[in-house]
């Protein structure tokens, strides 16, 4: 499926897809759209889409993927064909108008060097962290939304040997990673078809030989499943968390395997954390600009 079969259904916008500076690209239910551009969000008044366009055009959208997006499944996640992400609500759980949310990759094509330049790491961190990846240590990326924690996996995992099986899962594809022995999951929960969780994939990839698991996002009960694949000689993890610093991201990795668990307390399961997680690396966002923070070593 080509992107021009998408284009004429997101026709207002067309210009702002094919953009290299446009990172994000929100419109809400009042109609108004905004941008995220150069770290700075800004309102577009002089774009909108006709009444009721955009409905029809998403719902045209979502059948031509597979999906399914009307009142009794009124929520989409997708991922458009040049690799952006689109999520999108429609009515009764919005009103008055839909509610679509794009992200484009404008860093896709960044190496370490660009984000070093772009005063997201040191070269000190730059350095430390690619010695990490090389060294297949195990890598939490902690961040808030839009902290760049994909960003940093993506240039990250260029530090991977060429020759090792990578195996990636995510909930919306979003990663680009440059390696020739990959392979990607998409977790399927909003289609025509049965549900696959992220932990179903999870444990369907631990049987396919994967010297790498990339994580997008660990987010639900898959959390238990990494953790015993870290703890038991699966080397090399990278993966990201939503989290507001490094130790938050041990206390929120321990919660999510907990519900994945019975029997077990919280300071034990922390400790399994702290046994699995060689590196956490909290990268933050303030003021429209990005950069890691801390960087804690599980083994100092």
């Amino acid at each position: 499926m080509s992107f021009e079969i998408i284009i004429p259904f997101l026709k207002p916008i067309k210009h702002l897809l094919e953009s290299d500076t446009v990172s994000e690209i929100m419109v809400n239910p009042d109609s108004s759209v905004w941008i995220e551009e150069d770290g700075q969000i800004q309102l577009l008044p002089g774009i909108r889409f006709d009444d009721g366009a955009l409905q029809t055009g998403l719902e045209v959208i979502a059948n031509r993927f597979g999906k399914k997006l009307d009142a009794d499944s009124p929520i989409m996640n997708l991922r458009l064909p040049d690799g952006s992400r689109m999520a999108a609500m429609i009515p009764p759980v919005v009103n008055p108008r839909p509610l679509m949310t794009i992200r484009r990759f404008t860093s896709r094509n960044f190496a370490l060097d660009d984000l070093v330049q772009g005063q997201m790491l040191t070269d000190a961190q730059a350095d430390i962290l690619s010695q990490a990846v090389r060294d297949g240590r195990n890598i939490l990326i902690a961040g808030g939304t839009g902290s760049g924690k994909t960003t940093l996996l993506n240039v990250l995992a260029d530090s991977i040997p060429s020759d090792d099986r990578i195996l990636i899962i995510e909930d919306t594809a979003e990663l680009h990673i440059r390696k020739p022995h990959l392979v990607s999951a998409e977790s399927q929960t909003d289609t025509h078809r049965g549900q696959i969780t992220f932990d179903d994939l999870l444990k369907a990839v631990l049987r396919h030989r994967p010297d790498r698991i990339i994580v997008g996002e660990v987010r639900g009960p898959e959390a238990r499943t990494l953790l015993d694949a870290m703890n038991t000689g699966h080397r090399g993890t990278l993966a990201t968390i939503h989290a507001s610093s490094a130790e938050e991201a041990i206390h929120r990795l321990a919660t999510l395997v907990m519900r994945g668990s019975s029997g077990v307390n919280l300071d034990g399961v922390k400790e399994d954390v702290r046994r699995g997680i060689d590196l956490i690396v909290y990268i933050h966002r303030e003021h429209g600009l990005r950069g890691v923070r801390q960087i804690l070593d599980m083994r100092a």
